[in-house]
């Protein structure tokens, strides 16, 4: 079997696949039954400094399905977490003490104050924790106080940002994209330009998820109205997978933890394929359980023994070389048909040129009477 295990920014993770920043890793218990169950990594849902206003509400959940019935997307209206800092500080190390030999990387956000960032940072880190993520991407909700994806749509208050924390701590920082943005690599670059050690990609993509036929009211409904917010499963699996390739190619060997439709072990492969060093899951286990990383490393270890990689990192962006333009799709087209065309145009002059030695082999007058033109 190949080595799942993989050392990324310093980080040993004795498997790939790591819990998304939300529900799944919404406290210490949960936390903890994550790791319990196999998986290589925890990213803690986000977090902000105490006084930060945070009001979830309910529902705040919606579901896309299929025709057939299946759930395709899903859309959250979620903000970050509504715990204390001082919560999380126990939550960090709660777990740490719990699992200390396996990566737990802390989410966290804020408004555009170096104080506030360098002191958020400098207190997970101080817990503990092995790595920061800073949420640049959460679609809904923050950005309108210029927090998350608002932040993450600028990439000089990205750059700055992330030189505060990088600047504040010791451990590796991982910069979380926002999908919401016409070029991702704009503020990828901008990270790696300010410290980051990673970029995560890709958070949730802005959507509606759809409208309530009965009473015409937008889901997920809270007293009568909605807001747009991120979507995610399935659907956004073949977004992630561009953008995940695109920082790849713009930023090489620059670390990428994968993120965006991984329900089962193949996404997380094409994942892989296209760049990331490790991969996220968050509306999976919401899903279908923690459970499901059981299918993620047997199936993995299916797809690289196939392949014959010896270890989950000789994978990382092996699909990337087969990316190319179109233009450059349409000449490889023309040079395979002129090949084919000198090919059939060898193989008739090698037939011309072996004619006499054709003679024999069969019948020698229906030879001839092949060979003959008679007119009667």
């Amino acid at each position: 079997m190949a080595d799942l295990s993989i050392l990324v920014n310093g980080v040993r993770f004795p498997n790939p696949f790591i819990i998304g920043s939300g529900p799944p890793s919404t406290n210490a218990r949960v936390m903890i039954k994550a790791f319990k169950a196999g998986w290589g990594g925890v990213v803690a849902k986000t977090a902000a400094l105490t006084d930060s206003h945070v009001v979830n509400v309910q529902p705040r959940y919606g579901k896309l399905h299929s025709p057939s019935g299946d759930v395709v997307g899903f859309q959250n209206i979620e903000l970050i977490s509504d715990l204390s800092f001082e919560a999380w500080e126990g939550y960090y190390k709660e777990t740490k003490d719990a699992y200390p030999d396996r990566p737990l990387i802390a989410s966290i956000m804020e408004c555009y104050n170096k104080d506030r960032w360098q002191e958020i940072a400098g207190r997970a880190a101080a817990c503990g924790v092995d790595a920061l993520e800073l949420n640049f991407s959460c679609p809904h909700g923050h950005p309108e106080s210029g927090m998350g994806a608002a932040m993450g749509q600028d990439p000089k208050q990205v750059e700055e940002v992330t030189r505060w924390v990088v600047e504040a701590v010791n451990i590796p920082v991982w910069a979380k994209m926002t999908p919401n943005i016409t070029d991702i690599t704009k503020p990828a670059r901008a990270a790696v330009t300010g410290g980051a050690a990673g970029i995560s990609a890709i958070n949730t993509v802005l959507g509606v998820i759809g409208i309530n036929l009965d009473n015409l009211r937008p889901l997920p409904t809270v007293e009568g109205h909605s807001t747009p917010g991120g979507t995610s499963y399935t659907a956004v699996k073949p977004i992630a997978l561009r953008m995940v390739a695109e920082i790849a190619q713009a930023l090489p060997g620059v670390s990428i933890s994968g993120i965006g439709g991984v329900t089962r072990a193949d996404d997380a492969f094409e994942h892989i394929l296209v760049g990331a060093n490790t991969v996220q899951s968050c509306t999976g286990p919401m899903l279908q359980g923690f459970e499901m990383v059981e299918e993620l490393i047997s199936g993995l270890n299916t797809r690289l023994d196939q392949h014959g990689f010896a270890a989950v990192g000789d994978a990382v962006g092996k699909s990337l070389p087969y990316f190319t333009t179109h233009h450059h799709l349409v000449e490889l087209q023309e040079e395979k048909r002129a090949r084919q065309a000198a090919a059939q145009a060898a193989r008739a002059a090698k037939a011309r040129s072996e004619q006499d030695t054709e003679w024999g082999k069969g019948k020698f007058e229906d030879e001839a009477a092949a060979l003959t033109s008679d007119r009667r």
